[in-house]
């Protein structure tokens, strides 16, 4: 089945140029491009599993908005309000006065208010409705309206962006774990580091660490991580963290569990598995999660000695040793 983008494209309700290149920003690493001739696409993705799959596509990918003029921009909407009009600000940014700019998004992430936000700047064409989402487009208006374009923001002390997890602070699960952390020496994994709060405090609290690697998927998450933590015995990695490979002493994590607004506590799941292969037979993992989430089988399953060191807020704190024999 083609998908909504694809249609809106072929029944005409949205056009884009014949030639020239376009930049497309936020895609899945499935999202149907349609009729859209790949050679023509810069596909904007910072979501490392996406920027690989997308890569194994052939599609030419970056991490950032390129600095080269597209003759047009396609945003495909985040499930973050602010990251998303952020989005639409660098397509205004990189495509002439007057180009073609096409959002699309579901109903889920919100498409319906950033159409009406975008009918108050721009003469926005008839939305085609299709799959739970629209599509509609608008001519460049020049520019996007003053606070469209996410600043980097401190809060708590640490410099944040919008879309990352936990932009507008300290996660308080985060925060559990780190006041649950016993004194840690040796090599550390932050196993989805985020932007960085846990390897800090385990950097800050622990002189014993000789060093720590944070592996984050998301590359403007790893870019404020690399900003918040300054520490030289800090290392920082843009990677799938279900891949990662080493021997650590320490893994710590405040697992995701989300994809988009789905909760997928298989995503959880596979950071402990990781986890478990990760850590030398003497080691420990450290964790953080919700209390509904159903991670004690994993856990046991993984690890022969999994202890609860708190329960707060809604929130376990959990250390886990003895790698079960692989």
């Amino acid at each position: 089945m083609k998908s909504r983008f694809a249609l809106a494209l072929l029944s005409g309700h949205v056009d884009l140029p014949d030639a020239g290149p376009v930049i497309v920003f936020h895609p899945d690493g499935a999202f149907d491009f349609g009729p859209v001739d790949p050679a023509r696409i810069t596909a904007v993705q910072g979501f490392f599993p996406d920027h690989q799959a997308l890569r194994a596509r052939k599609i030419v990918t970056a991490t950032e908005a390129p600095d080269e003029q597209a003759v047009a921009a396609v945003v495909c909407v985040s499930k973050s309000k602010a990251e998303t009009l952020d989005l639409i600000a660098s397509a205004c940014a990189v495509t002439p006065k007057g180009a073609t700019i096409i959002v699309d998004g579901p109903k889920e992430a919100g498409i319906e208010s950033v159409l009406k936000l975008c009918r108050q700047m721009a003469e926005v064409g008839p939305a085609f409705s299709k799959a739970h989402g629209k599509v509609f487009a608008f001519p460049n208006p020049g520019q996007a309206p003053d606070g469209w374009a996410a600043a980097p923001q401190t809060v708590d002390g640490y410099s944040t962006r919008a879309g990352v997890f936990s932009a507008d602070g300290i996660d308080p699960g985060s925060r559990a774990l780190v006041a649950a952390l016993p004194p840690l020496k040796g090599t550390v994994c932050d196993l989805g580091a985020g932007w960085g709060y846990l390897s800090a405090e385990v950097l800050a609290q622990c002189p014993a660490v000789i060093s720590i690697d944070l592996v984050e998927a998301d590359w403007t998450a790893l870019a404020c991580a690399r900003e918040n933590v300054t520490d030289a015995r800090a290392a920082f990695h843009w990677a799938d963290a279900r891949d990662w490979t080493g021997r650590y002493d320490t893994v710590i994590s405040n697992p995701p569990f989300h994809i988009g607004r789905d909760t997928v506590p298989a995503l959880g799941q596979a950071f402990i598995s990781q986890a478990a292969r990760l850590i030398a037979p003497r080691g420990q993992f450290l964790m953080v999660a919700n209390r509904h989430l159903p991670y004690e089988t994993t856990l046991r399953t993984a690890f022969t000695e999994v202890v609860v060191l708190a329960e707060t807020g809604g929130y376990k704190v959990i250390s886990a040793k003895r790698p079960a024999k692989r």
